[in-house]
Order: C-alpha cells, then sequence, then structure tokens
C-alpha cells in the first residue's frame, strides 16, 4: 500500500500496491490518462461554454486544475460555500488524495473518455478500533481515559511519525464498506515490523471496538491514562512550526472571541471549537495546519487564486450547520463570444461577415426542407454547412470544398430556400432560371430524385437532361413548359447552348456539384458555359435580379482560382478539408530526402536563421523524445526557440504567450512541439512547418499546414496575392523510416508545384509495382477488360497486371464464335454461352432436367455455401451455386445468394425455391462465359454505360445467337469484335448481317469509337510475367 495523505486513523487515502510489474503498468495508464486529460482541457481551442458546468452539486465528478502540480486532475465535489465575494466549491483530488478549494472558473466538465479508468486514491479505516480522549474532572482532581467519537490530534501526529519513521508499508486489506476499505496496516520500522493497529491500542490512543452496536464504557484497565514521552509528538512538527506560525495565522476579525494557545513543548496551535490536521505525501512531511469553524465559510489563500489545500473531514464537519444547495453556475461564467471557425480546421474567407447557424433548428432554410432532412437523416449540420448555409441561403457567390460535397443534401437545402424566396418568377416567361451541373448521368439522377422528394416540384418543375451526341439530338429537344431549374452534365448543357442558347437567358443560379470533377472531364464545356453565364448575368437587362454561383467540390484545384476570380465577384470561400485548404493557400511544399541519423542536419539547414522579414516556424515531431533533440539542436542555431510537449503542458501559457508576441524583422521564433500539443494550441499564425516526425495521415498532414492558416492569401480579396508579402512554407522531411508512406504522400505531392527527388518518384513506382504483385488473390479490373484503361488504378482493388497463371484461357481466341447473350450486365459485356455444332451435352443436359422436374420438384435438405442446386425461373430450370447463406438462415423463409453457372448472372433467391439437383447434373462444367464486345465506350468520359443503352440492347440481343469474332480471350472471358446478328433469307441460302452491336450502341447516341481498347489490352499482356497471351493472329479493324 502506498500512503498519500491521513487525516487520522479513520481516514487514511491511499494506493493498492500489487506488484512491482503489475503497478508499473497501472502507473502508465494512470499517467496516460493524466497526459491525454490536460491536452485536452489545455486545448485553447475547445468551447469553454460546453466544458464548464451550468451546475454542480456535492457528490459531482468533475475536473479541476491543482495549481501546485499546474495539472488538470479529476476530483470529487464534497461542498460548495459562498460568500460575498466569490463562489467556491471543496474537491477531493480522486486520484492524488488532496483536497483543494477551488475556484469555479477552474472547474470543467469530466469527459466520459476520462472516467474509463477507476480512481486510483481509494479510503482506508484501521480495522478493529476505536478512538478514546482524555476527560479531566477538576472538582474531582482526576484524569481518565473515554471513549470518542473523534481522534485526537496526538493519535493522528503519532501515527504520521510512525510512517514517516518506517521503511516498508504493507496492510492487510479486510472488509470493503460504503466508502471505505478497512485494514490491518504494519510498518517497518529498523528491523522490527509492528501493527499499527495494535500499537494505538497499546498507547492508549484507541480501544479494541467489540461490535458495531457497543455503545458501554471502557474497561477499568483502558480507562488508566498513560505517561508517553513527548518526543513521539515533536520528531516532525518542529521543522515546520516557524512556517505554520507565518502562514497560517488567521486574519484579524476572523475568530473573534475565540482564544488560541500556543503548546510549547508540542509548538502547535490550538483552537477551541477548531480541529488541527497533518498530511503525509510523497515520503516526507507536508504539514499545514487548516483552522475551520462554524462560524467561517472560506478560506483565502495569500496567491490570490481561490485554492487551498484541506487536510481533514473533520474540517468541514462544521458545515452540517449549513444548508446544502446546488449552486447554479451559468449567470456566473462570462459567456464565450461564437468560436472562430479556424479553431475548427476549418477555413474561412469571406468579403462579408458570415454568421454561422449552431443548429437545425436555425438553419436559413423552409419548413418543409427540414422536414425532407428529417425523413433522409440528415439531422446533424457539419462544420463546413454551419458557414456555408447562410451565405447561400442569402444568394451569394460561394465555393465550398468538404469531405461530403458529393451529397447533394449538403447545398441543396439553402439553395431551394433562395430559389423560392427570393429569385423572381415572371408569369409571361417560362424559361430555367437555375441550372445544376453534375458530372455524369448516375449524380445526375440522384440530384433529379432529391428534387422530386422535397416537393419543389411544384413551384420549380425540375428537368433532368441528358443529351447524347445523335444527330440533331440537341436540335429535337424541347425543355417542358414552366420548367424552372434543369439538372444535367457539361456536356448535355453544351450541346443545348450551341443549338437553343435563347432559353437561357434568365439564368441567374448556376451550381457547380463536385465542381473539380466538373473542370477535369469537360475543361471545354466548363469556359463556355461559364462565358454564357457571365454573359447574361452582366446584361443590363438582368442586373437587378438575383445572381447566384455555387460551386461545391471535394477537392481544390487550379481551375477554381479563375472561376473566384472571373466568375464570383465578392464570394463567400469555405473549405473545410485542412489539406486543401493548404492547396488554396498556396502554400510552398519543399521535399528533402534524408537518411534518419542525419534529420536534424538536414533540418537544420533548411532553417533560416537569419531572415530578412520575422518568421514563425513550427516543427512538428512525432514524439516528445524526438522533439527534445530537435530543441537541442536547434537551440544552439538559435536566439529564441520554445520546445513543447506531453510531458510539459504546464508551460503552455508561457509558451502560447511568447509565441504571440509581435515580432519585428529579422527575427525568428522556433517551437518544437509534438502532435498531440499542436492541435491544443491552436496555433494559425506561423509562417513555415517543418515536419520533422512524418505525417502518417492526410488528415494529420492538414492539420500541421492549418497551423499557417493566417498566412494563406485571401481570393476573396481582390489584390490580395499581390500584396501578400511572402509565401508560407511547408518542410517535409523523407527518411527510409516512412518508406510504407509514400505513395499516400506522392499523391499529394503530386497536385503542387513541387519538385519531387527524383530518387523518391522511382521508390514510389518500384512500391506500386510490388502492391500490383500483391494482388493475386483479385480479378483482373473491370474497366481495363471494358475499356482498355482504370477509372482510378491508385484506388481500385483489382488487379491492373497479367499474371499468366490467373488469366490463361481455354477459350477461343481467335476465329469466328457463336454466341448466345443471356444476362446483359451493361451495354458492352454480356454472359452467354459459346454454341458448338459438334457439342451438344448442354442442350442434353436441359432436356433432361425439365424432364426429371416435371414429376417432382424436391427442396434441397442442407444449404451449403459452393453446392450444386436448382432453381426454376418461368420453365426453366437452371443449375445454381450457392455463394452465401445468410448466419441466422435457421428461419422458416430467408433468401440466399446464388450464382447461375450456365447462365453467368449473380441474383438473391428465397430458400424455398431452391431445389435439389442430383448428382448427374453435376459432371457438366459450367457454360457462363463473359463476352466482351471491343471497340466501343460511354460517351462524356462517362465511367458507366446509360440505363437506357443497356436496356436498349438487352432488348435486342438476349438469348438470341448472334456470331462475333473473338480477337483476344483471358480467363473466362472471350473479347470479340465485331459482334453481329446473322440471319438466313427465307427460302434462300443467303446470310445477311441485320445489326453490329458496336453500331447499335453508337445509333443511341450514349457511346463513342474506342479504337485503342484492343492496343491497351495486348499491351497489358506484353508487361506480364510471361509476357503473353491467347490473342488473334491479325490487327484490329
Amino acid at each position: 500500500m502506498c500512503s498519500l495523505s491521513i487525516e487520522n486513523p479513520s481516514c487514511l487515502w491511499g494506493r493498492v500496491v500489487w506488484g512491482s510489474g503489475a503497478d508499473t503498468k497501472t502507473t502508465d495508464h494512470y499517467n496516460n490518462m493524466l497526459s491525454q486529460m490536460n491536452l485536452f482541457y489545455h486545448d485553447i481551442t475547445q468551447d469553454l461554454r460546453k466544458l464548464k458546468p451550468t451546475s454542480l452539486e456535492e457528490g459531482q465528478v468533475c475536473v479541476v486544475y491543482w495549481a501546485a502540480i499546474k495539472s488538470w486532475c479529476r476530483a470529487v465535489v464534497e461542498s460548495i460555500y459562498m460568500d460575498s465575494i466569490s463562489c467556491q466549491a471543496c474537491c477531493r483530488l480522486v486520484d492524488h488524495g488532496e483536497r483543494l478549494v477551488i475556484s469555479l472558473d477552474q472547474i470543467r466538465l469530466a469527459v466520459p473518455n476520462f472516467l474509463q479508468l477507476p480512481f486510483w486514491v481509494r479510503k482506508f479505516h484501521l480495522a478493529g478500533i476505536k478512538p478514546t480522549t482524555l476527560q479531566v474532572s477538576v472538582f474531582e482532581e482526576k484524569a481518565e481515559l473515554i471513549r470518542s467519537s473523534q481522534w485526537d490530534s496526538s493519535a493522528t501526529l503519532y501515527l504520521h511519525n510512525l510512517l514517516q519513521a518506517s521503511t516498508q508499508t504493507e496492510a492487510v486489506l479486510l472488509e470493503s464498506e460504503s466508502d471505505s476499505t478497512s485494514l490491518e496496516l504494519y510498518l517497518t520500522i529498523g528491523n522490527i515490523k509492528i501493527c499499527v493497529n495494535e500499537d494505538l491500542v497499546a498507547k492508549k490512543f484507541a480501544y479494541y471496538s467489540r461490535d458495531s452496536a457497543d455503545s458501554g464504557g471502557l474497561d477499568e484497565w483502558e480507562r488508566l491514562p498513560v505517561m508517553l514521552s513527548s518526543s513521539i509528538l515533536t520528531q516532525t512538527v518542529s521543522t515546520a512550526s516557524n512556517k505554520l506560525t507565518t502562514q497560517s495565522q488567521p486574519r484579524p476579525g476572523k475568530y473573534r472571541n475565540r482564544t488560541i494557545k500556543y503548546c510549547q513543548h508540542t509548538r502547535y496551535i490550538l483552537i477551541p471549537g477548531g480541529k488541527l490536521s497533518l498530511f503525509y505525501q510523497a515520503g516526507h512531511l507536508n504539514s499545514c495546519l487548516c483552522f475551520s469553524s462554524s462560524l467561517s465559510t472560506s478560506v483565502e489563500s495569500e496567491q490570490g487564486d481561490a485554492e487551498e489545500t484541506q487536510r481533514s473531514d473533520e474540517d468541514w464537519a462544521c458545515s452540517r450547520f449549513t444548508v446544502l444547495f446546488v449552486l447554479v453556475l451559468s449567470s456566473g461564467f462570462s459567456q464565450v463570444p461564437p468560436s472562430d471557425p479556424s479553431s475548427s480546421g476549418i477555413l474561412v474567407h469571406s468579403a462579408f461577415p458570415v454568421e454561422p447557424c449552431s443548429s437545425m433548428a436555425d438553419a436559413p432554410i423552409t419548413d418543409a426542407l427540414r422536414l425532407v432532412l428529417g425523413r433522409k437523416q440528415y439531422s446533424t449540420l457539419s462544420t463546413a454547412d454551419r458557414y456555408s448555409w447562410p451565405a447561400v441561403a442569402r444568394g451569394c457567390n460561394t465555393l465550398i470544398v468538404s469531405h461530403n460535397a458529393d451529397q447533394p443534401l449538403s447545398y441543396l437545402p439553402p439553395l431551394l430556400t433562395h430559389i423560392l424566396l427570393n429569385s423572381i418568377f415572371s408569369s409571361c416567361c417560362h424559361l430555367p432560371i437555375a441550372v445544376l451541373l453534375c458530372p455524369g448521368w448516375e449524380k445526375v439522377q440522384e440530384v433529379f430524385d432529391l428534387l422530386e422528394e422535397s416537393n419543389v416540384a411544384r413551384s420549380l418543375h425540375p428537368v433532368s437532361v441528358l443529351l447524347g451526341i445523335g444527330k440533331d439530338e440537341a436540335k429535337a429537344f424541347k425543355i417542358p413548359k414552366n420548367c424552372l431549374l434543369l439538372v444535367t452534365t457539361p456536356f448535355s448543357l453544351g450541346r443545348l447552348l450551341s443549338c437553343h442558347s435563347f432559353l437561357f437567358l434568365r439564368l441567374y443560379h448556376l451550381v457547380l456539384d463536385e465542381a473539380d470533377q466538373l473542370f477535369t472531364l469537360a475543361p471545354d464545356q466548363m469556359v463556355s458555359i461559364l462565358q454564357h453565364f457571365r454573359k447574361v448575368t452582366s446584361s443590363e437587362m438582368t442586373s437587378s435580379c438575383p445572381q447566384q454561383l455555387v460551386a461545391i467540390a471535394k477537392r481544390w484545384t487550379s481551375h477554381m482560382e479563375g472561376l473566384l476570380a472571373n466568375h464570383m465577384p465578392y464570394p463567400c470561400i469555405v473549405i473545410a478539408v485542412p489539406q486543401e485548404a493548404a492547396f488554396y493557400g498556396n502554400i510552398q511544399q519543399i521535399t528533402l530526402m534524408t537518411l534518419e541519423s542525419s534529420k536534424i542536419s538536414v533540418l537544420l539547414g533548411a532553417l533560416d536563421f537569419n531572415p530578412d522579414v520575422g518568421q514563425k516556424t513550427l516543427i512538428v515531431a512525432n514524439s516528445a523524445q524526438e522533439a527534445e533533440d530537435v530543441f537541442k539542436a536547434v537551440s544552439n542555431k538559435s536566439a529564441f526557440c520554445l520546445k513543447l510537449h506531453e510531458g510539459l503542458t504546464h508551460q503552455f501559457d508561457f509558451a502560447i504567450q511568447q509565441w504571440r508576441k509581435d515580432i519585428g524583422p529579422g527575427t525568428h521564433v522556433i517551437l518544437v512541439t509534438t502532435n498531440g500539443c499542436m492541435k491544443c494550441l491552436g496555433i494559425r499564425d506561423a509562417t513555415c512547418v517543418v515536419h520533422c516526425g512524418f505525417p502518417t495521415s492526410p488528415k494529420l498532414f492538414g492539420n500541421r499546414l492549418f497551423c499557417m492558416a493566417e498566412n494563406f492569401r485571401n481570393l476573396s480579396e481582390q489584390g490580395q496575392r499581390e500584396s501578400c508579402p511572402y509565401v508560407a512554407r511547408s518542410v517535409l522531411l523523407i527518411s527510409e523510416r516512412n518508406t510504407r508512406h509514400i505513395v499516400g504522400i506522392l499523391r499529394y505531392l503530386g497536385r503542387t508545384n513541387a519538385l519531387l527527388p527524383p530518387e523518391l518518384l522511382s521508390f514510389a513506382q518500384g512500391i506500386h509495382v510490388a502492391r500490383e504483385d500483391q494482388k493475386t488473390n483479385r480479378p483482373l479490373c473491370s474497366y481495363v477488360k471494358s475499356f482498355g484503361v482504370c477509372r482510378d488504378s491508385s484506388l481500385c482493388p483489382d488487379r491492373h497486371r497479367f499474371i499468366s497463371q490467373l488469366d490463361q484461357s481455354d477459350l477461343p481466341a481467335s476465329g469466328v464464335i457463336e454466341v448466345v447473350p443471356l444476362y446483359i450486365k451493361t451495354a458492352s459485356v454480356f454472359y452467354g454461352r459459346i454454341v458448338k455444332k459438334e457439342d451438344s451435352r448442354f442442350d442434353i443436359m436441359s432436356s433432361e432436367m425439365t424432364s426429371y422436374y416435371a414429376d417432382k420438384k424436391p427442396l434441397a435438405k442442407e444449404l451449403l455455401e459452393g453446392g450444386l442446386y436448382a432453381v426454376q425461373e418461368d420453365n426453366v430450370f437452371h443449375r445454381v451455386k450457392i455463394i452465401s447463406v445468410p448466419d441466422g438462415h435457421n428461419c422458416l423463409f430467408f433468401s440466399i445468394c446464388v450464382w447461375y453457372i450456365d447462365v453467368g448472372k449473380e441474383e438473391e433467391v428465397k430458400s424455398y425455391q431452391v431445389l435439389h439437383l442430383p448428382e448427374q447434373f453435376h459432371s457438366l462444367p459450367g457454360q457462363a462465359v463473359e463476352i466482351i464486345v471491343c471497340r466501343v465506350k460511354p460517351v462524356d468520359a462517362e465511367n458507366n454505360w446509360h440505363p437506357k443503352v443497356t436496356r436498349a440492347i438487352s432488348q435486342k440481343i438476349r438469348g438470341l445467337q448472334h456470331r462475333g469474332r473473338a480477337v483476344l480471350s483471358l480467363g473466362n472471358t472471350v473479347f470479340v469484335d465485331p459482334m453481329v446478328r446473322v440471319t438466313q433469307v427465307p427460302g434462300v441460302k443467303t446470310l445477311i448481317n441485320e445489326y453490329s452491336i458496336q453500331s447499335e450502341i453508337l445509333n443511341t447516341g450514349m457511346g463513342i469509337s474506342n479504337p485503342e481498347h484492343l492496343d491497351l489490352l495486348r499491351a497489358l499482356c506484353q508487361e506480364g510475367p510471361s509476357g503473353s497471351c491467347k490473342e488473334a493472329e491479325h490487327t484490329s479493324r
């Protein structure tokens, strides 16, 4: 047992030590919690309104600041009292055993994460003994010991001296009561071990309690006083007496009509009605005399911070005369102004003040839209929503960059509110006043569905427009009457503007959904659309109408700089992604390759210790030890260098004060810190960030760069970029320990204008090849097979390299083949059977299965993954293979996922539809093969075929025999070019090509020729390890 403090033998505060190994582990847990707690409550970016309690009551767990160790600690409120000057609370520190008087502004709510560990300090009492006291009868001239309800101060002092003199403390824990645990305390003094419980009885400080209801007197022997040497009470107090008399003297008038006596032999102060308490802490005496009475209700410290350590529960026994109350603190706390957006890691640059909305209740949207959001479970506003919605609802030009930019609900409600409430509707002219541009047909459909659900159709009559490249398709298109809101793509709108530009003369609202994708996929179309919008909004006829351009994106791109400068006057810019804010802010990125052993010397070479202008450099390390090493090296070079890490949280205030001081030319302030402390410091005015410790995630990297937010360029102000005196810098050090993060960091650095070291690029290429080699269990990418290239190989989980063992095929790679498409997956990808005249096994099996199930249809008794079964579809029986069975399949009806091995489709079927398949139908292998039509791809840089194209092709070819020329085969996939429907002219032997599938796709206007398709596939095969694959010995047409 580790004793921390003693109030009396019935109130000991201590920690239980179970063994060196276990105790070290426990100490580490508590030290880590203390460190995290100090980082959290020292974080200057926290909103104090949420951390300060609105009320306090006795027994409440909270967190208080202990100035003695400059740390935040967990505590329990024991009592609350107030005087005419202040209001304070007496709190017990549950991990330290101390009692403090704390002013209310030093109390915070306890976050649940910091309450997971139990209280480290427990309350104990010596078992089986009760206190005695000396009663003196003046008339009888007699003194005897009697039972007492309180311990004499001499007993507490004696126990205190024993603990100080002991070299080892041991305890036998007995029964636990509601708030205390009884124990037998054993101390080793010299070479003698004594039991404290028995020693107190022997010296007549206590007596053995016989039972819980013992109310009789002491035995005759027990009542006899004993003469003890005064030395047992003077050993520890004498050294502190002078200090006590100077620091603990009560103020004049504090104890009116009270007599203060000084006992010379013990040299401590006795106050009638008062109590004396002494504390034992950390192996030495820490004496403090505290005075209390029923007439006093507050104690003030000399430091003026309204805090004093209280040493005894009995000091506060007088509070029984005071009415207990719950103090409402909300009126006492000073109101904190709304938090700066940068404290939440969000950048807001606006030409006008932006007042954020705090919740959905005060969001600037209509009640009808608020109900729609409730149905969609969009009940909480993101940080970007809080600042962007007021700007959009006011009709301002707004640029939003956030993680949820791909969700239309993140911008539609305030936009629709503004259009409905503020736009001008004319009864004589029904032309679109708003156009919403989306990057593809899938997003167009998603947005249009939301508009239909939002009940704005009655007012705005939204229409989705997707035009192909068919001849005269754009000319023939007519916008429905009363349509005020158009949802389309840049390509479709560009075709409409080329034919019907007069239909968009009332275009007042232009919305760019996923603007980064729009500029990447359709740069030419976006230029023409923006030029038309500027022409319309700058005309005198529309100058008095509301004009608004809203751009939403997940990433900042260089196109947006021109968008802001040329098309968005007086914009509001909201960027909720810190790393994207750094791109916007035009941060200069410097990348340095170094060995881990020479990292600090390279770091020193990157710093300018004699700058022409004042600079503030933040050096971020990944550990406290690394921070110490860097500080030691930098402090030898810099005249003003600070350091902060998790072990120095008590220096936060000093470091922040020094950092915020104004600096002049030639001054260079350097702060070395760690990731955890960096977040709590709330620094936003750094001019340079040095990543000494490698950032292990994009979020961490962005948070570091955001420390320079005040030095980002501000594109909402005209000419601000030219007036910026210097460009903020980011210096990234990369060593051999950071190899596993190279690909991720290159994905970020590739978007900057930074000059990357050649060795870094070559190493990243090697990592990319190695990762592809590890995808041996993944199928070949479906986009590579369908179109020749992957839509995003850096994020795609599938394989992009040819592996002969996996892609070797037994299917024909040349010549003419007959195929029957049975399942149309997309417009150019089908599953079906290859028909061979000499092989009729499948037809025979199908006939036999029909005959077998005509008489009986036995259900499957047991459903196993990978097993073969049968499923009836209309009048046809198909062989299926179970892919997955749900865990809870013991119920009567449930669904399972099956693969039709002769058709090629995957579906969910009901368990009662699965039939037993006899063994005689297992021998024939699955007949479904993948058939890909080459040299076609979707129009307008789409990733997927439009459903109407797939639907048209499916209706035309499904179940019909076609003839194709095989040009390549990989695994279970055969590539054909061309693929035609061949029919015989009735009455003659002449065969004609009824149609070509490639031509049918192109005729829809939603597809274009893809001449590089086969060349890319052949190049892929030649790059593989084997360097070969089965392919036709001819060139494509």
